[in-house]
């Protein structure tokens, strides 16, 4: 996938206002090799810890709105400072990476960036944080509020049973109903039958 290192003023251009400087801190301290890269289907960022004679690597998604991509970015930072702290025979997404990721979210959260319904959500999140940058369903209800539109986008969950939706790739599912928290769909070309998290986005098409 290609990617471009971000000077860190333009930086700026991605985050919310008041979060650069404080940003800049940890990236200065750390060394850090930050790349902004274009979508990508699988993660919203990466983290790689330093070696050899190589910098810590950070990359986010350019595409995300500004709250999605200082989120992500500190969920990577949170990886970075429980390497640095533990070294890296840790699990990925154990205790000690969700010790240092609540913590800088926390110190954000105190600096009021974020809007007040983000902020609601994140300080829920505290209590156990995600593996994923933006993991939590609710917090990425109220992030869509802040994406730019997309005509034809929506959440699984807000699509009328029985509806026709294609995923990034151009396979097309029939919506069925709801097991336990997530919805049962049914490939059309296949017959398969796959389970869709209710906030997956997916683009709406005619009914065949």
């Amino acid at each position: 996938m290609p990617k471009k290192e971000s000077p860190l003023q333009q930086l700026n251009s991605y985050l919310p206002e008041g979060s650069f400087e404080d940003v800049a801190i940890y990236l200065h301290e750390f060394k850090v090799h930050l790349t902004v890269t274009r979508e990508r289907n699988s993660v919203l960022g990466d983290y790689r810890n330093s070696h050899s004679n190589k910098n810590h690597r950070i990359s986010v998604n350019g595409n995300l709105n500004k709250y999605s991509f200082l989120i992500t970015l500190l969920h990577e930072l949170g990886h970075l400072l429980a390497f640095e702290k533990y070294g890296n025979r840790i699990p990925p997404h154990g205790t000690q990476w969700k010790n240092e990721f609540g913590k800088i979210l926390a110190l954000f959260i105190t600096k009021k960036i974020f809007p007040h319904d983000i902020e609601a959500e994140l300080l829920q999140s505290l209590k156990n944080p995600g593996a994923s940058s933006c993991a939590e369903d609710g917090l990425l209800r109220i992030l869509k509020k802040y994406d730019q539109h997309k005509p034809g986008f929506y959440f699984v969950e807000e699509l009328p049973l029985n509806s026709h939706f294609k995923v990034k790739g151009g396979k097309i599912f029939r919506k069925g109903n709801k097991v336990r928290k997530r919805f049962l769909c049914k490939e059309i070309s296949t017959g398969k039958l796959f389970l869709f998290s209710p906030v997956a986005e997916v683009e709406l098409v005619n009914d065949r």
